[in-house]
């Protein structure tokens, strides 16, 4: 297996799970990853919340663990990576107002680079206006700014996932195991059954 460098972007309020499991797993399989965040260095910590499935309308919100970057998001160049994952949460939401993850979002996709987007995280890919005519999962929640940002938005189950050419996204944390194994097979990791 050929080691990847893949970056992941959260910024505060994360959710706690789309961050920490995602991060192990491609640990474990041997990539080298890098968790940044606008504003911050590495040593520094962003926020986390637990979004729970408690049978209400939607999702409740807990306070997670703090996260401990690893990388500072000012050294950050999209050259100098492979591929882009981008967890949900509350982050997305604040993180599709600065402009410079816009346009490192938009470098990933235009270099054709392989990005993983869970839960909330394709709000950080219809906010850089990069959906148009792709197939797209994401939190039910957010069905309708994916239908207004040209993607053909996939309402799969909540354990399901969706690769479309090298985008590959999911509706929340209980699709990890579909959503990191497609994204593993894009990356052309092997993973034993």
């Amino acid at each position: 297996m050929t080691i990847k460098r893949i970056l992941i972007i959260v910024g505060d309020f994360v959710e706690d799970y789309e961050i920490m499991v995602p991060f192990q797993i491609l640990l474990m399989v041997g990539h080298k990853v890098d968790v940044v965040s606008p504003g911050k260095k590495a040593g520094e910590k962003v926020a986390t919340a637990i979004h729970d499935f408690e049978g209400h309308q939607t999702y409740t919100e807990k306070p997670g663990h703090n996260f401990t970057l690893n990388g500072t998001y000012s050294d950050v160049k999209a050259d100098d990576y492979d591929a882009l994952v981008i967890p949900g949460g509350r982050a997305p939401e604040h993180l599709g107002n600065n402009e410079s993850v816009l346009d490192l979002v938009r470098t990933f996709v235009s270099a054709n680079k392989p990005i993983a987007a869970i839960c909330h995280g394709p709000q950080l890919l219809a906010a850089a206006n990069v959906l148009s005519g792709r197939k797209v999962s994401a939190y039910p929640a957010c069905r309708a700014e994916m239908t207004l940002a040209g993607a053909e938005y996939q309402a799969i189950s909540i354990d399901g996932a969706v690769t479309d050419g090298k985008l590959v996204t999911a509706p929340a944390w209980p699709a990890h195991p579909a959503w990191m194994r497609q994204f593993l097979a894009v990356l052309g990791s092997k993973v034993e059954a």
